[in-house]
């Protein structure tokens, strides 16, 4: 909420001095105004996807309770390398992943600061 303020008090600063400067042609001024709007939206999306990236990353998913969605989260996780870790339950440490060849070294590289093994559960299989 405090980016959208932020983003709204620019819009409007940048509104104002285009309105304040010499006298301009109304469709000038319009065209300015739909560029710094469009500007604008695009810094938003990229704030927005920053912080939804930044939100995933902080978290760490433990191998042996995580759904297969939580582990689709985790970068370069394919759909049958969810379900191949799913169905390989329980780990007693992250590094079986490429022991059992679920994944490569390099795929295992990319993610080990995102996962954990915790006390596997008797439910979990």
């Amino acid at each position: 909420m405090r980016i959208l303020t932020i983003v709204t008090a620019a819009l409007a600063g940048s509104l104002l001095l285009a309105g304040c400067t010499q006298r301009q042609d109304p469709d000038q001024v319009r065209r300015e105004t739909a560029h710094a709007t469009s500007v604008m939206k695009e810094n938003v999306k990229a704030v927005a996807e920053g912080v939804r990236e930044g939100l995933k990353s902080d978290k760490t998913v433990d191998l042996n309770s995580a759904s297969r969605n939580e582990l689709l989260d985790l970068p370069g996780i394919t759909r049958e390398q969810a379900d191949r870790i799913v169905a390989s339950r329980p780990f007693a440490s992250s590094d079986e992943l490429v022991s059992r060849r679920i994944l490569s070294e390099a795929g295992y590289e990319q993610i080990k600061d995102r996962i954990r093994v915790g006390k596997p559960s008797p439910a979990i299989r």
